[in-house]
C-alpha cells in the first residue's frame, strides 16, 4: 500500500525555486531540498528518480503558475495603452528571476515553456496597445523592459519607468 503524501508537490516545487533562486543551480540537491521541506532524501528520490527530474518537474510547474497568471492578468486589466500597464502590475510579482531562466534555458522542453509564456505577455500588451504590427512591436519592447526591471533591479539597477515607454509607444 502507498504511503500518503505528506507534502504536496507544489510545496516542494516552492522550495526548489526558492533554493534556485538563492543560491543557483548547484544550491540544489536531495539534501538541500529534503532539509528545507522536512522530507527525507529517499522520498524526495523515489517521487522525482533524479535531482534532474526533480529540477525540471519544478521549473515546468513553475512556468505554468505563470502562464496562469497571464491568463488571469489577461482578464482583468482594461483595453488600452494604461491597461498595459496595469497588466504588468499585476504581473510584477511572477516574472522569472534569473535564476530560474538560467536553469530554464538548459532544457529544450523548458526553454518551449518560457516561450509561450513571453508569447502570452506579448500577445496581451500587444492587444492593449491596439493590436497589428506596430502594437506587436511596442509590445516587444515593453516586455524587454520589464523583464530588464526584473533582472537589473535587484542588483542595484535604474528602475525606469514603464509609463513612458507605453506613452511613447501609444503615439
Amino acid at each position: 500500500m502507498p504511503r500518503t503524501k505528506l507534502i504536496p508537490d507544489d510545496q516542494i516545487f516552492k522550495a526548489i525555486c526558492h533554493l534556485l533562486t538563492a543560491g543557483g543551480d548547484k544550491a540544489v540537491s536531495f539534501a538541500s531540498v529534503a532539509r528545507a521541506t522536512g522530507l527525507a532524501q529517499a522520498t524526495l528520490a523515489q517521487r522525482f528518480r533524479t535531482r534532474d527530474g526533480m529540477v525540471f518537474a519544478a521549473l515546468e510547474a513553475e512556468w505554468a503558475r505563470l502562464y496562469a497568471r497571464v491568463l488571469a492578468a489577461g482578464q482583468s486589466a482594461p483595453q488600452s495603452p494604461k491597461g498595459a500597464l496595469s497588466f504588468l502590475k499585476e504581473l510584477d510579482d511572477c516574472g522569472p528571476d534569473a535564476a530560474i531562466l538560467a536553469a530554464t534555458f538548459r532544457d529544450a522542453r523548458l526553454r518551449e515553456r518560457a516561450t509561450v509564456w513571453r508569447a502570452a505577455v506579448e500577445s496581451g500588451l500587444a492587444a492593449r496597445m491596439g493590436g497589428g504590427p506596430k502594437a506587436a512591436d511596442a509590445a516587444s519592447g515593453l516586455f524587454a523592459a520589464w523583464q530588464g526591471q526584473h533582472l537589473w533591479t535587484p542588483s542595484g539597477g535604474n528602475r525606469g519607468k514603464l509609463k513612458d515607454l507605453v506613452k511613447r509607444f501609444a503615439q
